[in-house]
């Protein structure tokens, strides 16, 4: 938290994480969104898996580890929150029970220290919490099952952002697309590389 965690580093968590082996089971910057610094729940939805109060822990959550910034939008405004819950509506039982046990800790947690659930928490009290378990070897004993839930929310996160279309135009993700242009791989990028087109001269 604090500052540390922002956009790149989420990029770095989803390239550290194979993005099929966070799909199929389905820290922090300050946040800009309305969903972010709501201390109400959202608008009611349609979901299959989270319960109302679920849905709005896990947009609040979303936004808090991908917030709107100058680049894209946030987690929320690319669909996360409608993504995780269609893959968890779809995914095994334990990943449903920890997903759930995950968001009733966050709450817990909030009531035990100020006495609200996470949602109603003020930004600076989810943030609290948040400092406290975003870093796995720093968290206290005490806090572990926080920190492995948020490790992986945070995985499910990045993997639903930066598979959606928001995602892609943040990195600039372009896709197969032909490019006429294309003069092949640099001498310098090759020799960087340790490799050369010299292997193919005087074959035919």
């Amino acid at each position: 938290m604090s500052g540390e965690m922002n956009r790149r580093s989420a990029l770095k968590i989803l390239g550290a994480l194979p993005l099929a082996a966070a799909l199929p089971d389905i820290a922090t910057a300050e946040p800009t969104t309305p969903a972010a610094n709501a201390n109400a729940p959202a608008a009611p939805t349609t979901a299959k898996f989270f319960t109302p109060h679920e849905m709005a822990t896990v947009r609040v959550l979303s936004d808090l580890v991908i917030p709107r910034d100058e680049r894209s939008g946030s987690a929320t405004d690319a669909k996360v929150p409608e993504f995780m819950d269609y893959m968890l509506h779809e995914a095994s039982e334990r990943t449903r029970v920890e997903m759930r046990g995950g968001l009733a800790w966050m709450d817990n947690e909030a009531r035990k220290r100020f006495g609200t659930d996470f949602v109603h928490a003020s930004h600076a009290q989810k943030t609290a919490i948040l400092d406290d378990i975003a870093w796995p070897k720093k968290t206290p004993k005490a806090l572990s099952q926080g920190a492995a839930f948020f490790s992986r929310f945070r995985d499910y996160v990045a993997s639903g952002f930066f598979s959606s279309q928001m995602g892609h135009q943040d990195i600039h993700y372009i896709g197969n697309v032909f490019n006429p242009n294309w003069q092949g791989c640099g001498d310098e990028a090759m020799h960087s590389l340790g490799v050369s087109f010299d292997i193919m001269k005087g074959h035919k």
